[in-house]
């Protein structure tokens, strides 16, 4: 056995069942060796999306996505989708070709130093040296890209080495790595002080962001919440937590975010953030939320626990564990009056919205299509103006919602939609963008037609990069710069030419009998909505 048949076998051994990339002369070893395998192969056209496509199977499916791509251009291309599921905490095990093992160092063709270049956006990274360390090294980089905080793992594999021949392959049972034994068990004694801080709480309140869904721990948090009255908020990656008409649920928080969720968590004397790094974007004035409240933060990952705001109680543990330590207590307490106050916040502090009828209104359509959606629908918000409104519009019934918040790249949602619709086949899959960020990742196209992908997409239109044009509205005082997208391609011609059926809408006069349409059957579509240049998030 040579060491690309090894680095299929480790996959086969871990259940991969694709792998997402892009063939070059020092992966071609690895990707000769996969023909003789059931894992399948999707050849995506730009290598970002390899990743991007490898972060939405691995969000769907609780396992790790897996990449591989050539050395050089192909390795660094990859960088911002490993930067990306870095950022959002996605497992990912991404492969890269590397030059004659000898020849490192010596800027040949297509080399690059990608573990150096990839060093601040990876939960780890190896350059196998010894063909027989394969098996070791595949093992651990599974086990520390799913467990603790989830990331990716970057391998990066000479092509002498993959040709070299093993000794013996022997896959490990177990990993037993000494500096690196994540808490997966909360403290007894801090547990004991939060249910402390419940029973004497009479406003508390649950954030609860990303980490809630990568530990799977929405049925726990939702149990909590009904037993005790405790209302819950979310970070835009915790979105989906709770189905948005939940009772309990009051939205998503932040500068973007709904005014009741934020003046309900800054109103709380118990703040308990979940899962929730307490970045800038959910809590633009950290010392806002501290105030006069009890802060308990609770984080698998110690580094994010006081990095940003000062905890009362921290509590390090994986969220499923936790909240099912907090299940086994009995707790005293009562809420209504909160409640009832949340509920008149949320009544009247709705934001309204005077949309222009020439066009189609970006948050009735979104509502409107969230509605007819599939219960267990799988929705991929794209970046820009389109990620707001679908954060804000979008409602989660028993399905997921996925979009990037931490590093908010562009082009992530059609990828992320493919790598979602591999992954759960059964359910709809519908990505929603710009036409900036559609314009970064359409050719994935054909992609999806060559591999059978069927997933919708919407485009919503303004002929602008509309987050930026809209920064320079209250910044630039309408001094426009670089935001133009005049010369885009006609989409009805595009979707032509990838033999996929196309729809355009114009206003919100005909928009339900075309969502129904274009929901009707399992078959990929593309939607252009064409709205106000000018509408404002």
């Amino acid at each position: 056995m040579i060491g690309a048949e090894a680095i299929v076998k480790c996959l086969e051994k871990e259940g991969v069942e694709y792998v997402f990339g892009y063939p070059g002369v020092a992966i071609c070893p690895f990707y000769n060796s996969i023909l003789n395998s059931d894992i399948k192969t999707i050849l995506i056209r730009t290598e970002q999306n390899a990743a991007h496509a490898a972060s939405g199977l691995a969000r769907v499916s609780g396992k790790v996505g897996v990449c591989a791509v050539t050395s050089g251009p192909g390795a660094t291309n990859v960088i911002t989708g490993i930067a990306t599921a870095f950022a959002d905490s996605i497992p990912l095990v991404c492969i890269t070709g590397q030059v004659n093992s000898e020849l490192i160092g010596s800027d040949v063709f297509q080399e690059a130093d990608i573990t150096g270049a990839v060093e601040s956006f990876v939960k780890y990274s190896y350059l196998v040296k010894d063909v027989n360390q394969i098996p070791r090294i595949f093992k651990e980089a599974f086990y520390i890209a799913n467990s603790g905080r989830k990331g990716p793992v970057l391998i990066d594999i000479p092509i002498d080495v993959q040709n070299a021949a093993l000794k013996r392959f022997e896959y490990p049972e177990e990993v037993n790595l000494r500096t690196y034994k994540p808490t997966i068990k909360g403290h007894a004694v801090q547990i004991k002080k939060v249910v402390g801080e419940l029973a004497k709480s009479k406003r508390p309140i649950i954030c609860a962001g990303g980490g809630v869904l990568l530990s799977g721990a929405e049925k726990e948090l939702r149990e909590l919440a009904e037993k005790y009255s405790i209302p819950v908020v979310s970070t835009m990656m915790g979105i989906g937590v709770m189905p948005t008409n939940h009772p309990m649920y009051y939205g998503m928080v932040g500068n973007n975010g709904k005014p009741y969720a934020n003046r309900a968590m800054n109103e709380s004397d118990l703040l308990i953030m979940v899962g929730a790094r307490v970045a800038d974007r959910a809590v633009s004035q950290p010392d806002l939320i501290t105030e006069n409240k009890v802060l308990v933060h609770i984080d698998v990952d110690p580094a994010e626990i006081g990095k940003n705001v000062g905890a009362s109680i921290p509590l390090v543990g994986d969220a499923k564990h936790i909240f099912e330590d907090f299940a086994k207590e009995e707790i005293t307490c009562n809420h209504d009056q909160w409640i009832k106050v949340l509920n008149d916040y949320r009544e009247t502090m709705k934001k309204k919205r005077n949309p222009n009828p020439d066009y189609v209104d970006p948050a009735g359509f979104i509502t409107m299509l969230s509605e007819k959606m599939a219960d267990d629908a799988i929705y991929v918000a794209d970046v820009g103006q389109n990620q707001i409104w679908s954060c804000s519009y979008h409602i989660v019934k028993n399905g997921r919602f996925l979009t990037t918040g931490g590093m908010g790249t562009m082009g992530y949602s059609i990828p992320a939609a493919m790598g979602a619709k591999l992954a759960c086949p059964d359910r709809q899959v519908v990505a929603v963008c710009g036409d900036g960020s559609f314009q970064m990742s359409m050719m994935e196209l054909a992609t999806m037609r060559q591999f059978n992908v069927p997933v919708k997409i919407i485009v919503l239109k303004n002929n602008y990069l509309g987050m930026v044009r809209e920064f320079q509205h209250y910044n630039y005082k309408d001094n426009y710069s670089v935001v133009d997208l005049s010369g885009s391609p006609d989409l009805e011609k595009l979707a032509m030419a990838y033999d996929m059926k196309f729809m355009r809408l114009f206003t919100m006069e005909k928009a339900e009998e075309t969502v129904q349409e274009f929901l009707a059957n399992d078959e990929s579509v593309l939607l252009e909505c064409v709205i106000d240049p000018m509408d404002l998030v």
